[in-house]
């Protein structure tokens, strides 16, 4: 064996399960984007018997143009609207097979999730398809031109909500809804806090019926605000409790894993040019909200706590 041959040699060593690189270079995701360091850990934790399916949205771009994949294991692309019915069939074909511990993947944006998707996502939430949906939230349609979804925020700016007539509505409480489905396991999470997401991608791993994470992806392209703010941005929605960091098992009992001291809103708004336009009676209307939001998923969490405090390696339905 040449020298150049004994370079390119693969190590003879196995690589333990969660830190195989299977995430390829040649993305094609924009300076500060909040989608590929989770696809990057989400295929560590689930390794390589895993299809991902995604709809119309940022990553159907960012994975790469046919022939070309940087995903790593199989990718199928559906219909803006069907999801979550895609990865339904892909999951019976797998059955059928008896190929049941190859995993089966959501990657979804916000609109193809909040509002495109929500009819299919609810009929596979129902019938409990034992399929892992994930929701990466940058809080609108930034694939087609940074257009209102219903999780953008009140009072933000998109270009269908101008400075002159921002965003007047809430944002859509998707963990209600997806709690009262009941289904096994549902969990928020983002970049700023790494451990707390890697514990909840073990557990949705590792519990069988529809599991479905809702994570917070910063866009600086559609924000306004510098890439270098990715993971500020995220860590600050967290400690403002703009975004609280939770878990709800069975529809039922919940969990805060993370409980900040509370920072103002105004500390998360001031990085990015979407809200630059508030007024301060506004800023204040909406911090407001966010208390109120927090306060009543404390209650909840108090009311029905989760009866015995998950390992990070395992919990199943």
């Amino acid at each position: 064996m040449n020298k150049q041959l004994q370079i390119l040699a693969q190590p003879t060593f196995e690589v333990p399960r969660d830190r195989e690189e299977i995430l390829q270079p040649g993305h094609y995701a924009c300076p500060g984007c909040g989608v590929m360091p989770f696809v990057r850990l989400l295929l560590k934790i689930f390794g390589r018997n895993t299809i991902i399916v995604t709809p119309a949205c940022c990553y159907a771009v960012i994975d790469g143009p046919f022939p070309y994949s940087a995903a790593g294991v199989p990718l199928l692309h559906t219909a803006f609207e069907a999801a979550a019915s895609y990865a339904a069939g892909v999951r019976a074909a797998l059955d059928m097979q008896g190929k049941e511990d190859i995993h089966v993947v959501v990657i979804a944006g916000d609109g193809g999730t909040f509002d495109i998707g929500l009819q299919a996502l609810s009929a596979s939430a129902e019938r409990n398809e034992n399929i892992f949906y994930v929701c990466y939230d940058n809080e609108a349609y930034m694939n087609t031109g940074i257009q209102r979804s219903s999780a953008t925020p009140m009072g933000a700016w998109t270009t269908t909500t101008p400075v002159r007539s921002p965003k007047r509505e809430p944002k859509k409480d998707l963990g209600g809804i997806m709690a009262a489905h009941g289904i096994p396991y549902f969990a928020t999470a983002t970049i700023s806090h790494p451990d707390d997401l890697r514990a909840k991608l073990i557990r949705a791993r590792d519990t069988r019926g529809f599991r479905m994470m809702h994570y917070f992806s910063p866009c600086p392209t559609g924000w306004k605000t510098d890439s270098r703010y990715m993971a500020k941005l995220a860590r600050l929605a967290v400690e403002t409790r703009i975004f609280p960091l939770y878990e709800v098992y069975h529809g039922r009992q919940y969990r805060l894993t993370v409980d900040p001291d509370p920072k103002p809103i105004r500390a998360y708004f001031e990085l990015q040019g979407r809200f630059k336009h508030l007024t301060p009676e506004q800023m204040n209307r909406i911090q407001a909200m966010v208390d109120d939001n927090w306060q009543r998923l404390k209650t909840l969490a108090e009311t029905f706590p989760v009866e015995t405090a998950p390992e990070n390696s395992a919990e199943t339905a």
